[in-house]
């Protein structure tokens, strides 16, 4: 397991510092030349190192699958980026900001620095958080209550697949089937199951606290039309 707050890991954390400075002071001057490039961007980044996955080298049915949510995050990204959705937004913001964000403080790296596992982890990761800010403070697509009650019943749909497939495979896929054997906030939510409980109603409050505000600003700037 690659030690927390290492060198390297510190490293990631910077980076990723840095580029969420760079988006709220040059994202929306930017917008307008960069969205589909910054899909683009995702996509190109991210497919091929999701495939080497798949190669003898690196297949692993534990780990190799895009079953994780932040595999999806990406995908999700990139269609927001490209599409102006707003459900896509919506869940890039939640899945970005609350769920990718718990990989990025306790990462499940076995993988040291500058191997290949380490580069996917920490770009994709990455580039889910920065599209994350980006869609929501530079291309204003702000979640609204419709697309917040979508995001939730997507996620609970995931779930129940993730679920399914780890008790067919073997595999835990999101923590869903048990606790990580490293450091995880799950941690301190109970046992299992007890804790998934906790992670839905945890979710569901906190993506609507994330909501409330940009409704209301939404309502007033009506209301001042």
């Amino acid at each position: 397991m690659t030690p927390a707050y290492g060198p390297s890991h510190l490293a990631a954390i910077a980076v990723l510092a840095l580029g969420i400075c760079l988006i709220l002071v040059y994202g929306r001057w930017a917008r307008r030349h960069i969205d589909r490039a910054f899909a683009i961007a995702i996509v190109a980044i991210a497919l091929p190192m999701q495939l080497v996955l798949f190669t003898p080298a690196e297949w692993d049915v534990q780990t190799s699958l895009p079953l994780q949510l932040c595999d999806l995050a990406w995908v999700v990204a990139a269609i927001a980026l490209w599409t102006r959705a707003r459900l896509a937004a919506t869940i890039c913001y939640f899945w970005g900001l609350t769920l990718t964000t718990q990989a990025v403080v306790t990462p499940a790296l076995t993988t040291p620095f500058p191997g290949m596992r380490w580069w996917l982890f920490w770009a994709m990761h990455l580039l889910v958080v920065w599209a994350a800010v980006y869609v929501v403070w530079a291309m204003k697509l702000h979640p609204n209550w419709r697309t917040y009650r979508q995001a939730l019943v997507i996620t609970v749909v995931w779930a129940a697949v993730a679920f399914t497939f780890n008790v067919l495979v073997g595999t835990n896929y999101g923590y869903l089937n048990g606790k990580p054997d490293h450091a995880q906030a799950v941690d301190l939510l109970g046992p299992w199951p007890f804790y998934l409980f906790v992670e839905l109603v945890m979710v569901a409050g906190v993506w609507a606290l994330m909501t409330w505000p940009w409704t209301r600003r939404d309502e007033s700037a009506r209301l001042v039309l």
